[in-house]
């Protein structure tokens, strides 16, 4: 057992040891988050204990000058949670670090094409997951979207939505499932993925970001984000996807009509 702050109680329950969050500080941590002001007692508590373990099993790394203080560390541990409180604790399997720059970040691409000539190139990105490797955000974008909870942007949840993809060791926009309802859940996202691109080729206004049509892996992390944070726009634009995410995910925490301007083009795709 690695150390743990004080903020940690521990303690016995039903034959083993488990990590608890200090209540007052979990209490402080569901004020100051949106997403979890709506959420119902029996759900709250499965998202501390998710939360808990996040913290106990996952290294925190802020990047140069960024400090995390013990609320911004559980807030984190929420927010990645967030998506697993139906799903559960295996959610967080395979990967052991979350890496917190202070802002969007650039990485270095490297891509060699059917003619053997390599291309070399940096990307900005505010956020990125890979199945077995860690889990990196942006702060500041983290920020930005507990202050416009309903924008329909939530990077935690758009990242964790990855990880999730991951587990059945492919990224392809498809978490694991039983098999039925993983035939159902590939046949409508399929077609309202290929609608969404097609949509866009046209230059159609969307009020789904346009960043969703990168792939089939981003149209559900995308469509994951507006879940949790404009579940009517995503029920009016993509019904039968948002169908299967509720099933998935469980209730969204948005409150009801959230208020959105409708019949406008998203803003520019960020690549995360």
């Amino acid at each position: 057992m690695r150390w743990l702050p004080g903020w940690f109680l521990q303690g016995w329950f039903g034959g083993g040891r488990r990590e608890v969050l200090d209540e007052t500080l979990w209490r402080d941590v569901c004020q100051g988050l949106p997403w979890l002001s709506s959420l119902e007692a029996a759900r709250i508590e499965r998202l501390r204990a998710l939360s808990a373990k996040f913290l106990c099993d996952k290294t925190i790394s802020p990047i140069g000058d960024l400090h995390l203080d013990d609320r911004d560390r559980v807030r984190l541990a929420a927010l990645c949670c967030l998506p697993l409180i139906e799903f559960g604790a295996e959610g967080l399997h395979g990967w052991s670090e979350l890496i917190v720059y202070p802002e969007a970040f650039r990485v270095r691409r490297e891509h060699v094409d059917d003619d053997e000539v390599q291309h070399e190139w940096e990307d900005e990105l505010i956020g990125e997951a890979w199945g077995a490797g860690p889990l990196i955000l942006s702060w500041a974008d983290v920020q930005a979207d507990i202050a416009s909870p309903w924008d329909g942007l939530c990077l935690p949840v758009h990242e964790m939505a990855h990880k999730l993809d991951a587990l059945d060791g492919e990224m392809d926009g498809t978490p694991p499932l039983p098999r039925e309802w993983q035939r159902e859940w590939a046949r409508d996202f399929e077609r309202e993925y290929a609608a969404f691109v097609a949509k866009l080729d046209r230059d159609e206004d969307t009020a789904i970001d346009p960043y969703a049509a990168e792939s089939p892996e981003e149209f559900f992390a995308v469509c994951s984000e507006y879940h949790f944070g404009a579940p009517d726009l995503l029920s009016e634009t993509l019904p039968a996807v948002a169908r299967h995410l509720r099933r998935f995910y469980g209730a969204s925490p948005a409150p009801p009509s959230t208020e959105r301007r409708r019949g406008l083009k998203a803003p520019a795709a960020t690549s995360r």
